[in-house]
């Protein structure tokens, strides 16, 4: 896909991003969806704040997740895993509540992009995206194929400040004033 740059109109901003993966049997050793969310983040030029891993626990999400909400340093989060139907499959539910706004349209146009490469399996997914204390958190499926889809289809251009007509970079000035029930 491509994405729309003017050339010389606005410099790169590099992000701080951290990555969280979810899974109750991996280890940073065989954790390949982590691995290639860090390896596209810093190839974009970003900076991975954090990695880390914890089993589908809600709570222990939730946890990471508002340690690094909380941390003004960490601009954008992406979890892999945890995103099916199954019992274990609960970080929706535990993101959803940290959430001050929820960017629907991520959720709707991952599905439509992995449509045409898994196609009605990906009925599965309950990616999702929002921000919360003024960081954008993404969450995507936990199979390395849905990683780079993600990554590559949606959220580098969108954390990209150069993406025009619009992207989300230049909206983290705003992203705390005003419109919040906190």
């Amino acid at each position: 896909m491509s994405h729309h740059h003017e050339a010389g109109q606005r410099p790169f901003v590099a992000l701080k991003i951290a990555v969280l993966t979810i899974s109750d049997t991996r280890t940073l050793d065989n954790d390949i969806s982590g691995k290639t969310l860090t390896d596209r983040i810093a190839e974009a030029g970003h900076a991975v704040g954090s990695r880390k891993l914890c089993t589908d626990d809600i709570y222990e999400i939730r946890a990471v997740l508002s340690d690094w909400i909380a941390d003004h340093n960490i601009q954008a989060v992406v979890t892999t895993g945890g995103t099916g139907v199954t019992g274990r499959d609960g970080t929706p539910e535990a993101v959803a509540p940290l959430l001050d706004k929820t960017i629907d349209g991520f959720g709707e146009v991952f599905r439509n992009i992995s449509f045409a490469e898994i196609g009605t399996s990906t009925m599965q997914s309950r990616a999702l995206a929002g921000v919360a204390n003024g960081t954008y958190i993404f969450c995507l499926p936990g199979s390395s194929g849905a990683c780079r889809t993600g990554w590559d289809e949606l959220i580098s251009a969108q954390l990209d400040y150069r993406t025009r007509p619009c992207n989300l970079v230049e909206l983290m000035p705003r992203l705390k004033t005003g419109g919040t029930s906190h």
